[in-house]
């Protein structure tokens, strides 16, 4: 397998990033979902998608702070 110069090389860091992000951009909608909403058994679900969504994000951004202190 040839490996090119300009090839663009994905990371663990760059994933951990991307991933960190998405779950912040998701408890972001979660929770504005359930503001919006009217029917209390579709906000409380969307409620409990952002807290369980939060705490996604919470784990990603611990690792990706202990991976960038390690590489």
């Amino acid at each position: 397998m040839t490996t090119l110069d300009n090839e663009v090389k994905i990371t663990t860091y760059d994933r951990l990033l991307r991933a960190w992000e998405n779950s912040m951009e998701l408890v972001r909608d979660y929770e504005m979902y359930s503001k919006r909403i009217e029917d209390d058994q579709i906000k409380m679900v969307f409620k409990e998608f952002a807290e369980d969504e939060g705490m996604h994000a919470t784990k990603l951004r611990e690792m990706l702070l202990d991976y960038k202190q390690k590489h």
